[in-house]
């Protein structure tokens, strides 16, 4: 009798323990998640400053249909965010799995796929009503993110299944450059241009998740943020949790801000600057080594530079041929080439024009 209630007693104890493990890491997950997912708009009305797009996205939900789309515009303004919290507001919670379809550039982006995954998928039924009673419109959704990495014959079978399909299916590309998605895709599609966001309105945002994180931080350092970002919401809400997590009980400042973001001090720039002014090739040669060792980014320093050398006193025939061979420095960055050699050729051209200007 007391082996069996031993026994049972350890088995209610076992019974027990995944629970509150399980809550423990739902917890655990809950805290450890990108805040870029944790404060994903929900609905098409958090969207921020998309005022076309979120308008006339509405108008499609009240009526439970929608046209092709094609979103496009810069990185982190809210391509995918709308796109996902239009589905979720479409759909409701118990059918969004088995009415959309996303794929994005980690997937393969083949002939190959499109003939069989997504027309797979789009040749299903759209059955089923929504548990609450709203209406719930009869095609399913599939979302191609960045559908500009998609190659020409794809791109060409999608059109033909777009075709076929129209009745059950809608589709939405998303993309950063409209210009590299074939005329006959964009023609079958209402087309969305995502504004880079305002510095307002980015701020707003941000000072929103740090009241609901309970972060410190100053002035400064949000509007470092905001300017780091460049319009990039994503990269901005990035950069602040890495900010929260290496400074658990500071508040987060300018300088913490500008490490975080690799931004190279306004004083290097200038310093490199005035050795392309005044300076020797020799020297030149070392600062531009010693930038490289200390980790700062080619494509940082290039960015920044060009900042800079649009507000210098110099000629305009002096900026443009200097603006020429950031184009050609920045194209052959993109390609892979040395950082030091190309910086070294770009600054090289900065002092030759320097020179004839003194």
């Amino acid at each position: 009798m007391q082996a069996f209630l031993k026994g049972s007693s350890s088995q209610s104890v076992k019974a027990q323990k995944p629970s509150s493990s399980s809550s423990s890491s739902a917890a655990e997950k809950k805290k450890s998640a990108p805040w870029v997912e944790k404060y994903r708009p929900k609905c098409v009305d958090e969207v921020a400053f998309q005022e076309e797009v979120v308008a006339v996205l509405k108008k499609s939900l009240e009526g439970a249909d929608l046209p092709n789309l094609l979103f496009y515009g810069p990185p982190g303004t809210g391509k995918t965010s709308t796109i996902l919290a239009a589905a979720r507001e479409l759909y409701g919670p118990e059918l969004y799995r088995q009415r959309v379809l996303e794929l994005n550039a980690s997937d393969e982006r083949g002939i190959q796929v499109i003939r069989e995954k997504v027309k797979r998928f789009a040749q299903l039924t759209a059955a089923g009503a929504r548990p609450d009673g709203k209406p719930c419109p009869p095609f399913k959704i599939i979302i191609l993110d960045e559908a500009d990495s998609m190659t020409g014959a794809a791109q060409a079978a999608l059109r033909r299944t777009m075709e076929k399909e129209s009745r059950t299916t809608r589709f939405c590309l998303i993309c950063n450059y409209v210009s590299r998605i074939i005329e006959p895709l964009t023609s079958r599609c209402s087309k969305f241009r995502f504004k880079p966001l305002a510095n307002d309105i980015q701020q707003e945002r941000l000072l929103q998740i740090c009241g609901k994180e309970n972060l410190k931080y100053t002035a400064e350092g949000i509007e470092a943020l905001v300017k780091v970002s460049e319009g990039d919401l994503r990269k901005a809400i990035t950069y602040l949790q890495s900010a929260s997590r290496l400074n658990t009980d500071q508040e987060i400042t300018e300088q913490i801000i500008v490490e975080i973001a690799g931004v190279v001090p306004p004083k290097v720039i200038e310093a490199l600057l005035q050795i392309c002014y005044r300076g020797t090739f020799e020297k030149l040669e070392l600062a531009v080594k010693d930038m490289i060792d200390q980790g700062y980014a080619a494509n940082n320093i290039l960015s920044q530079l060009h900042d800079v050398i649009i507000d210098e006193k110099l000629s305009d025939k002096q900026k443009s041929v200097i603006t020429e061979k950031m184009a050609e420095v920045d194209k052959c960055l993109s390609d892979g080439a040395d950082e030091y050699l190309q910086l070294l050729s770009l600054c090289s051209v900065i002092m030759q024009q320097a020179t004839h200007s003194s």
